[in-house]
């Protein structure tokens, strides 16, 4: 079954069918397929449209230059450890690039981007051939049926804790990135940009009640970017919605500090050996 198989309506949560270019519920709601590949599985009016077109080609532009890359390859490495079979969600997945690598690294998975953004699922439904892309609120309920993903991926994005933990089969795992505290500190310092909350560990714990922290591991790099490569890192990132154009000189040292978190269900993970 690919990815879309995995879908259920967003208005009674019945399983979808795939003909003449929609999906259709068995009690006849319908949702379109966009021309460019990603299905709109919203239920009325968003509450937010998400990244911008300028932000999602900023991102292709500064991620394809590779200074991300040791974010999917760590993405990879634990999901190679947790991944117990099933369909992998990446829930706020931009344009596809870290599920894209994910999937590289699970040669038998099928994957599915969730995002609110429709610039950036023009991205991400032709990110990997065992991808699908969805528009939905992720905020909201996901349209995905209960048990079905063996792996989430939250990178950077908002975290669903109760949905995640619905759509979650048993011994299936969420993969969290957060920025650490110093995460791209000399750009903040010098243009007054979005400053990581310093409370972000205990909300980030908070977001996900009912899940036990299996392991976390804090990943840093030193990048030393252009001046178009570090505008093109503002205005990709939130602090894109309050910057105007910045001038930053050639050759700035810049740290990229993140955090990447592997979570369980606790009810699950507290169980005795043979418990039930």
């Amino acid at each position: 079954m690919d990815a879309l198989g995995f879908l259920r309506c967003p208005l009674c949560r019945e399983s979808m069918t795939v003909s003449a270019g929609a999906l259709h519920c068995t009690r006849g709601h319908s949702f379109d397929r966009a021309r460019q590949g990603y299905v709109n599985m919203a239920a009325g009016r968003a509450p937010h449209s998400g990244d911008t077109a300028e932000m999602v080609a900023a991102r292709v532009e500064f991620l394809a230059a590779g200074h991300y890359d040791f974010i999917s390859t760590a993405l990879c490495e634990a999901a190679r450890s947790a991944y117990p079979g099933g369909l992998i969600v990446d829930a706020g997945a931009g344009t596809g690039r870290h599920l894209a690598a994910v999937l590289d690294a699970l040669p038998a998975a099928h994957g599915l981007a969730l995002d609110a953004s429709k610039p950036a699922l023009r991205r991400a439904a032709r990110a990997h051939p065992r991808a699908g892309a969805a528009l939905c609120d992720t905020w909201g309920r996901l349209p995905l049926a209960d048990g079905a993903a063996g792996l989430v991926l939250d990178v950077f994005a908002p975290r669903n804790g109760p949905e995640f933990r619905r759509v979650l089969r048993p011994g299936g795992a969420l993969l969290v990135v957060t920025p650490e505290a110093d995460h791209l500190a000399e750009l903040v310092s010098r243009l007054g940009l979005l400053r990581v909350d310093p409370d972000k560990a205990e909300r980030v714990a908070a977001s996900l009640d009912g899940f036990a922290l299996g392991s976390e591991t804090t990943l840093r790099r030193t990048l030393t970017l252009s001046g178009a490569e570090a505008r093109t890192l503002v205005a990709m990132g939130p602090s894109a919605w309050h910057t105007a154009q910045v001038a930053v000189p050639d050759g700035i040292t810049v740290t990229a500090s993140v955090r990447l978190g592997v979570y369980v269900d606790r009810s699950i993970s507290s169980q005795p050996a043979g418990g039930s």
